[in-house]
Parts: C-alpha cells; structure tokens; sequence
C-alpha cells in the first residue's frame, strides 16, 4: 500500500528491499534517521561505529565478503571517512556497497556548507541525487545494481529539504540477492603502490562507462514544455523549479550528478531557447555545461551559499513573488538553548565565572558558546577540542596552561578524541581536558555509542570506560565530578589547572533527557525571599524568567536540578 514516508525513511526502506545485509553508520543531521530506520528491520546487522571511517570500512569489509552494505553519514562526516572513499574506489566492491551522505544546505546543524558531490567528483565514484521520497526509496535500489554490475561504491545524497519531507511511497517485498563468494584477488584488494598504479586505469576505463549510463538512464530525464526556457537541475531545486514554473518551461532532471552525461546535456540545450542552472551549493553542474562549450546562467543570477527556495528561484529568474511569508519571516526568533536542566549548564557556569578559555567541540554542548555563559571560544570540528588545545599551550606555555581548558562530549571523544589526548600525553602539554559524559550521543537524538554500554537496538553492549581509557592513554590525573555540583566543579577545575601535569576531568550526569533518569520535584521560587537581582539568570535555563522584577521557575519546564539555588544567596528557590 502506498504510504506518506519521511525521505530517510523511504531511503531506508530501499535499502531493506534490496537485500542490504550490513549497515554500520555514525549519526549526523540530517542522515540519522536512515540507520535509525533499517536498524528495524531484523533481517539486517545494523551499528553505530565510533566514527565514519570506521562505518565505512566496515560497509567494506561486509561487501568484500560479498554481501550488500550500506553506511551513513552527514556531510561532514564523509570527510572523516575520504581515507577509505578513494581508495575503495580503487578496489572496487564484491557485493554492492551504498554510501548515503546528508548535506546541510543552509547549515541547520552543521559548521559547515560543503557540497559533497565535489567527493564524488574526486574520488571518481558515483553519486545519485534523489529529489523525494519515492526517489529516495528507488535510487537505494539502483544505487545497488550500479554498485555490482560497474564494481564501484556508491554515494546517495540527500539535502535536509529531502531527508526530511515526506512523500508518497509503495513500499514492495525484500529480496534476498545471491552471496557473492568471496575469492582471494590480491591485484585488486590490496592497493599497495604496484597494484594501485594498475586499478587507476580500471577506475579511468570504469567513469567513461558511467558516462554512457548517464545518457541513458532513466533516472536522468527529460521533461520537455515550452522550449524558450531550459532548465537543468536536481535534487530538491527540481521541486522549487516545478512548482515556479509548473509546466511552462522544459527540464532536463538530473538523478546522477557524477559522472554527468555530455550528449544528453547538448541535445536538451539544442532544443531551448536560454539555458539556466539550478543548483544549490557549488556550480558542478554548471561547470560541466561551461566545459561542454554551452551559454548558460547559473550562479551569476542565484547565489553560492544557503538553501533555495519557491521564492527565492521566483525572484531571481524575475518571476511574481509568491504572497505566502517564509518561514523565517512568518515565525518569531527563538534563540537555541540547552535544555532545563541539562548537565552541561553548571559545568560551563563555572568555566565562565573562572574566566577560563575554553576550546570546544561538535554536540549539544557548544551552546556553551551563547548568551549569557559565553563559555566556549571555538569550535571546529570532531574531536578538535583535544589537539587545539595542545597546540595552544604548546604555543604560550604558562601564559595559557593554568586558564585554559579542552571540552569534548562523550560520544565525540569516542569519535575523534581518543588520539588528540594520546598526542597530549605523548608530546607532553599540560593541558587539562573535559568530558561530557551525558551517558549518551545527546545533538543527533540520544543514539548510543561505546561508552553507554548499549548497541543500535538497545541490547546489552561492550562498554568503555572513560577513566580506565584515559589512564591508559598516559594521564594519572582523573577526576570524576558531577556537574551538578557547582563547587566541586569549581575546586576540580581550579586543581587540574593548576596541577603541572597532563589532566582529564570526566564531569558526569546522564542527559536530562533521558527517559530513564528521575527528576526532583520543580523548584519555586519565593517572591518574598527574591530581591530580583538575577544571578539565577546567568545560567540560561530556559525555566527561568522575570515577572515584574522576581524570577519566575515554570515548574513545566524546572526538572529541580538545584543548579540555580546554589547561586540564590537568599534562598529564594527551593
């Protein structure tokens, strides 16, 4: 039966149809909801790996062993997995191998706006670029076959706009595709500089043959209309460019964005008056018409940078502006916040007050960085925390060792922080280092991960231990402290920085979140005790206002953390 199916969703459902048999993938929005999706599904081994690079060497070795696999990741992500990329690229696959990277146009819940098609491009491996739900669900599908018969991997990109709108989708049955037999092939498999330097012929000779499914496939389609205006387009821009224009105009639908097809491409600008582009991001498609010798309009009329939009693409080809408000002008600002009684709060509260600089990293907690703690001075990406603060003090010494801190979540360090603190012990910087340790992977929707004791399914796990971990890497400093606790925090802090030697600080509270963790009553605040002068509003907790100058705790918010009441000199908040 059909069925209105979220684009990860759909994606996912793809993949169980098609006889995916392994999936190991790292969450990251706007892709999370894919794995989240096939991990229902028994008939298929699904994890979260620590990191993307371990997902897709896993993905790998399941399809070495001649099995479908699949891993996921955001865009970022994929970066952290390029190691493997292009040099699978080089071996090629024995059962099929899908990739699914989620770009973040617009940059919702990422630190950055990188087009992953330029991976693609680079590692000389195809990538299909669904435009809904249903395409979602049967590119999944084609991605498979293209994977077997052409022996590559595969990358699927979704946008936010794909991954999470809904569509109409007719879900069919699972099939099962023969094993196939795995057999020892060392030229191909094992990509030391002899072998590779032949597989690079085979990769050069396996693009060309791309290129002619490109002009074929049906997958890239023509929809031919007025012919004064052709448009080439893909992904979500082909909806925006649908419904500005309707039927009023001629399109040339790309589902394959690497390699693209050059005849396709010729015989649809020979048949239109004026060629533009319609792309998000970087001009890759443009580009590639500009190289073909073709006059066409592109990012000279709409911008590198941001999501597209039925307005915006209306505006910019000079058409009537829709009289609908957008979303960000329809609705008021409201500034990102942790949550009530989040476990990071008190920790960055006591950072802030002891005017420590401190580098941070990738979860919920770099909101540490906002109004009013301020705490966090930068952030740049998984697991940088760790090595940027090694370099920091390594470039001022004492100027920074006693003031300075490195914060990482406890999924993140598992991700990437492991060998930032091995080069701190190493290399030998007194830095003092802070885990987050909020018993789970909070930014992406509490995902489990190696340190929770938990597996994809919620099953009993293998289980790390921060602090044997960390003393294993080379630190004989270790403190536990509850974040809760605003003056043990202080007095750790302050002890670790001053200590003249390499230390880690594990600040430890399950995600208030959780729905296992038990709240205290709420707290109230007494208007007779208040004197309205607002220290308990230097924490951000968004329980508490101001109401005619004395704080105000909505007890549907308060979790009665009690991090707010060690601030009221007054007792105003029991």
């Amino acid at each position: 039966m059909k069925q209105l199916m979220l684009g990860n969703k759909a994606l996912a459902r793809g993949l169980y149809e098609a006889g995916c048999a392994v999936v190991s993938s790292y969450p990251g929005t706007p892709s999370t909801e894919v794995t989240e999706e096939i991990a229902k599904y028994d008939d298929i081994y699904c994890e979260w790996a620590p990191n993307e690079k371990v997902a897709m060497e896993v993905a790998f070795g399941a399809c070495l062993a001649g099995k479908r696999s699949f891993c996921g990741m955001k865009h970022v992500g994929l970066n952290v997995a390029a190691d493997p990329l292009y040099t699978c690229s080089y071996t090629g696959v024995n059962g099929g191998m899908v990739i699914c990277v989620a770009d973040d146009p617009g940059m919702h819940s990422s630190q950055n706006e990188q087009d992953s098609r330029h991976h693609a491009r680079a590692a000389k491996v195809p990538i299909l670029e669904p435009a809904d739900s249903n395409e979602a669900y049967l590119f999944a599908k084609k991605a498979f076959e293209i994977s077997e018969e052409y022996d590559t991997p595969v990358i699927v990109r979704m946008v936010t706009r794909v991954a999470h709108s809904q569509s109409i989708v007719e879900p069919g049955e699972r099939m099962e595709p023969p094993v196939k037999p795995y057999e020892k092939n060392i030229p191909k498999y094992v990509m030391m500089p002899g072998n590779a330097i032949k597989r690079h012929p085979f990769v050069e000779e396996r693009t060309r043959k791309l290129i002619a499914l490109a002009e074929t496939e049906e997958i890239n389609k023509t929809e031919m209309g007025d012919t004064s205006l052709g448009i080439i387009t893909s992904s979500t821009s082909y909806q925006y460019a649908r419904e500005v224009f309707g039927d009023k105009v001629s399109i040339l639908k790309l589902g394959m964005t690497y390699p693209l097809p050059e005849k396709k491409i010729l015989d649809f600008a020979a048949a239109v008056d004026k060629l533009v582009i319609i792309e998000e991001l970087d001009p890759i498609i443009e580009n590639h018409c500009k190289a073909l010798g073709l006059e066409v309009s592109g990012k000279d009329i709409l911008p590198l940078e941001g999501e597209f939009s039925q307005n915006l693409i209306a505006q910019k080809l000079g058409m009537e502006l829709s009289p609908v408000k957008s979303l960000e002008e329809a609705m008021p600002g409201r500034p990102p916040v942790m949550c009530a009684g989040c476990p990071h709060r008190g920790l960055f509260y006591t950072l802030s007050k002891l005017k420590c600089t401190v580098l941070g990293d990738i979860g919920c907690y770099t909101l540490g960085a906002v109004a009013p703690l301020n705490a966090m001075e930068m952030t740049l990406c998984m697991g940088a925390s760790i090595s940027s603060l090694h370099g920091f003090n390594k470039a001022l010494g004492e100027e920074s060792e006693g003031k300075t801190v490195a914060v990482i979540g406890d999924s993140t360090f598992m991700h990437s922080g492991m060998t930032g603190l091995a080069n701190v012990a190493y290399n030998g910087s007194n830095s003092t280092v802070i885990i987050l340790d909020n018993s789970i992977t909070g930014m992406t929707g509490h995902q489990q991960n190696p340190t929770t004791g938990y597996n994809i399914k919620g099953d009993p796990a293998g289980k790390i231990n921060l602090e044997e971990l960390c003393r294993a890497l080379g630190f004989s400093r270790v403190t536990v402290v509850d974040p809760y606790d605003l003056a043990a925090c202080e007095q750790v802090i302050k002890a670790e920085l001053a200590a003249e030697e390499p230390s880690v600080i594990i600040s430890r509270r399950p995600c208030a979140l959780l729905k296992y963790v038990k709240h205290s009553a709420p707290l109230k605040c007494d208007p007779e005790k208040c004197v309205g002068c607002k220290s308990c509003m230097r924490l951000g907790c968004p329980a508490i206002s101001m109401k005619d100058g004395k704080a105000v705790v909505d007890a549907t918010l308060c979790v009665g953390c009690g991090v707010c009441k060690q601030l009221c000199r007054l007792d105003a908040l029991n």
